[in-house]
């Protein structure tokens, strides 16, 4: 269905933990958002984003992964 290729950043405060990713939906470059809240050692819930990487039309040449330096 999908697949993740790359982690970009992983950031946690208190018991909430984000995860910007990168990879394969329906044959398409993906940007993954993953937010995880945590409680007792385990993940209690979970939400995301998806969303194709644009390639055209950019308003700046900055892409998805500006912090990656």
């Amino acid at each position: 269905m999908f697949k993740y290729t790359k982690i970009h950043k992983v950031l946690g405060e208190g018991n909430f933990v984000l995860t910007v990713s990168e990879g394969e939906w329906s044959g398409k470059t993906q940007v993954f958002y993953d937010l995880f809240r945590a409680k007792d050692g385990k993940v209690v819930e979970h939400w995301d984003i998806i969303q194709e990487i644009p390639t055209e039309g950019l308003a700046h040449s900055n892409g998805m992964f500006g912090f990656d330096q």
